[in-house]
């Protein structure tokens, strides 16, 4: 599936923490090192060195994959009449879809990634289902049947005010809002 036209509210995140980048720029040093030393200047790399081939191995997925993994790497999340789209490159083929059916509540609302869900990326918790990249940001959904799906965001005021939008929500009759005092799910 393609983007969703119409869109209220769109976001591309990308992991851009420095530490994660100076591990991934550090393991693609190490391996640029080692495969130019030994392979190009006959320099064996380590105690116990892996044959040439190996080492092309290595460093084509750590020296060249890796960095480029990471790269392309991106959550993107849209809010449309249709309702809410996100997509994980490159685990994502296609969007993924909560359409507004199926919501039954929703909240901006900070949270702790690596003790509710370990981590960020593609993450399963106590809490839920998360999609994150970054922060401690995000909007919670409530979808029919109890699922639980958090989309991490760096706008969580403005993905919100979209979901208002779409989801008919008004403030005099409190409609699908997690912090509303009318939701039956809390």
């Amino acid at each position: 599936m393609s983007e969703p036209a119409g869109a209220i509210f769109r976001e591309e995140q990308r992991f851009r923490q420095l530490w994660l980048w100076l591990v991934v720029a550090a393991t693609a040093g190490i391996t640029w090192y080692g495969f130019v030393g030994q392979v190009f200047m006959g320099r064996p790399f380590g105690d116990r060195p892996a044959s040439d081939g190996a080492l092309t191995v290595i460093w084509l997925l750590f020296g060249i994959g890796l960095p480029v993994f990471f790269r392309l790497l991106r959550l993107v999340t849209v809010v449309s009449p249709a309702g809410v789209h996100f997509r994980f490159a490159p685990f994502h083929f296609s969007f993924r879809a909560l359409p507004p059916a199926d919501i039954r509540s929703y909240e901006a609302r900070t949270y702790r990634p690596l003790l509710e869900y370990g981590g960020w990326g593609i993450r399963s918790g106590r809490g839920g289902d998360a999609y994150n990249v970054s922060g401690d940001r995000g909007v919670q959904f409530v979808l029919a049947g109890g699922r639980r799906v958090l989309i991490g965001t760096q706008r969580p005021e403005e993905f919100v005010a979209a979901l208002d939008k779409v989801l008919g929500y008004s403030k005099t009759t409190g409609a699908q809002r997690a912090d509303s005092q009318n939701d039956p799910d809390r």
